[in-house]
């Protein structure tokens, strides 16, 4: 982030604590989610580097979570792709064993899908909004 490139000691400087993310439209995200905002989690020192957001768009990547906030990418997924979601939060801090985080229990059907060869509608995401 813009405000630690100066910094050579690294205690304190960690982003941490719950943040809001907007998610986008028409994304894998918001689908799993079911709501436009959600807070997660943070315990990071290191961000998505916004100089390759348009790049990225351009080649199909959909910035699927931002926090507009402090205008950081939160979220990304590739649309068409059975289940590609990564996030910059920790979700397992919001994960219990008898209530998994929803990102989790999304994953896992995905993959028995794939294993049983059930074709699962796969969300066009156009994050457009981001």
């Amino acid at each position: 982030m813009t405000e630690q490139r100066k910094v050579t000691q690294k205690g304190g400087t960690m982003r941490l604590g719950s943040y809001a993310c907007h998610l986008g439209n028409g994304t894998l995200a918001k689908e799993i989610y079911g709501k436009e905002i959600i807070h997660e989690r943070h315990r990071h020192r290191y961000e998505f580097n916004n100089r390759y957001r348009e790049i990225l768009k351009k080649y199909g990547m959909a910035l699927s979570g931002i926090c507009e906030e402090r205008d950081l990418v939160e979220m990304v997924e590739l649309p068409g792709h059975p289940w590609f979601v990564g996030c910059q939060f920790h979700p397992e801090f919001k994960s219990k064993p008898m209530t998994p985080h929803p990102l989790f229990t999304s994953f896992i059907e995905a993959a028995l899908h794939q294993a049983l060869g059930k074709k699962k509608s796969v969300t066009k995401s156009v994050a457009t909004s981001f």
